[in-house]
């Protein structure tokens, strides 16, 4: 079992991007009255204390939704991102972070469900009592496994309602990550052709990173829009993180106009060096 926690990067600049694009693709599906499923293969924890002994430990948010919180002109896409962590934060001060499993919650209605997979022991534990303390609604629309989110999600395609968006945003800490996230989706739509898919990745000093790309973007007969956020130039040491990327199958049509707004925007605001920028690029259709 690898020692993955993704409470020291909560709130991270990767976080913001993957978050933000969650929150646009939620907001979409709910637009129609008919039900739709989340399905989140690697959830983490579901909701963070940024001043607790993990976060605080390396403070990655104050880069990240840090620079965010006090903001007030911002595109929309940002703006409804915003909404979602403060309403984690009451009190105006930014104390929790939400993981994609609560932004979730608080997207689904009386008839959408949630469907959280986490491998690692502790942080399913800690999930599964952060969904219990959401309250009874939470719980009966949420069901929370201590699986391989990977292998989990085959008996989960296709969903009864056949609207579904699937989060495949595993921590990479294992390099087999990069083949079984391409397999996965593969395999994925061959069982849900019509389905959302969700990926992130981190953009690291590492050859498979820039091939995962590559694998998704050769699955044939795919419409997909790829958007990528770089805060920094690599470390001289290649560690760390440097940017991010989502690479969604299926986008919504509202997707890319909002990212077109939104990250010139964080890009500039979420710039830790004179070589932060990003990408947008989409195919298909």
């Amino acid at each position: 079992m690898f020692s993955y926690r993704h409470a020291f990067h909560a709130g991270n600049h990767a976080d913001v991007l993957k978050h933000l694009v969650l929150v646009r693709l939620l907001r979409h599906l709910a637009t129609k009255d008919k039900p739709f499923w989340v399905i989140d293969t690697h959830a983490g924890a579901g909701l963070y204390d940024l001043h607790g002994d993990w976060a605080g430990r390396r403070a990655e948010f104050v880069d990240g939704i840090g620079r965010l919180w006090r903001c007030t002109d911002v595109p929309p896409a940002v703006a409804d991102y915003l909404a979602e962590v403060r309403a984690v934060n009451a009190d105006g001060q930014l104390r929790h972070y939400p993981g994609s499993p609560f932004i979730a919650l608080r997207a689904l209605r009386e008839r959408d469900r949630l469907r959280l997979f986490e491998l690692h022991g502790n942080e399913c534990r800690v999930l599964a009592g952060n969904v219990a303390e959401a309250g009874r609604e939470a719980l009966r629309r949420t069901i929370v496994r201590r699986e391989d989110g990977f292998d989990a999600l085959k008996s989960l395609l296709p969903p009864p309602p056949r609207r579904a968006l699937v989060l495949i945003d595993p921590s990479y800490e294992d390099k087999r990550d990069y083949l079984r996230v391409p397999a996965t989706v593969r395999d994925a739509l061959t069982r849900f052709a019509t389905g959302c898919y969700a990926i992130w990745y981190p953009q690291v000093q590492r050859p498979e990173a820039a091939e995962l790309v590559r694998r998704l973007e050769r699955i044939p007969g795919t419409r997909w829009l790829h958007a990528t956020l770089t805060v920094r130039l690599p470390a001289p040491d290649g560690l760390g993180l440097h940017g991010s990327g989502m690479f969604v199958i299926n986008p919504p049509w509202t997707l890319r106009p909002a990212l077109e707004t939104s990250l010139p925007w964080l890009a500039g605001v979420l710039a830790q060096d004179d070589s932060a920028g990003f990408t947008l690029r989409s195919a298909g259709g």
